[in-house]
């Protein structure tokens, strides 16, 4: 599995290092390039339901050309069991574990509004028992690997970014043994799909 997880990686590095070869022609007329955004996950929205996600994530992007992107962006999550199966986990863990970082990427804008992304997080993972005491801190570094296709409206100020994403976390330290035991054996990584939204300025 880790062959695979490499290839693909390595597969969307080098599509976007090939096309980042390109001359950077102008996508958009200059008086309409927008150079700045922000944006975050339609996901975010089942924080509202009545079992609520605990999911947030805000997103910044800087339009190095109208083809090149650095993201920075800034997550939160509160999780019950590994994230490698979760939804689907046999056992959940005895508490929970509350993650936020903030990571970077870089976004490439390849044939029309086709693009791929690569990023990085580091998020600190705080340990909570049953009854909601703080165990310990541990980190995780989360990757994530994504192709998808930005749908511009308004004239091209709003927008939404269906995508597939390989996500990959290879470090994960100090989790507390109770906690270990739910985790040994499960994948560390996973592919999901993804739906972006965001506001150009």
């Amino acid at each position: 599995m880790k062959k695979t997880i490499t290839a693909v990686l390595v597969t969307v590095l080098c599509t976007t290092l090939v096309f980042s070869q390109e001359d950077n022609q102008t996508v958009e007329n200059a008086e309409t390039f927008l150079r700045h955004h922000i944006g975050s996950s339609v996901f975010v929205g089942f924080n509202f339901l009545p079992d609520p996600a605990d999911y947030y994530i805000l997103t910044y992007g800087y339009h190095l050309t109208p083809r090149d992107v650095l993201i920075v962006e800034a997550w939160s999550w509160t999780v019950y069991e590994p994230i490698g199966t979760y939804g689907e986990s046999e056992e959940l863990y005895p508490g929970k574990i509350i993650s936020y970082g903030i990571g970077a990427g870089y976004q490439r804008f390849h044939w029309k509004n086709f693009y791929t992304t690569l990023e990085a997080t580091p998020l600190l993972q705080q340990y909570y028992d049953t009854e909601d005491e703080k165990i310990q801190k541990g980190w995780q570094l989360y990757c994530q690997a994504i192709a998808g296709y930005r749908f511009e409206f308004s004239d091209k100020k709003w927008f939404i970014e269906p995508a597939i994403a390989l996500k990959y976390w290879p470090i994960d330290t100090n989790y507390p043994d109770s906690f270990a035991e739910i985790e040994d054996g499960t994948p560390i990584h996973k592919i999901e799909p993804g739906l972006n939204f965001g506001y150009r300025f």
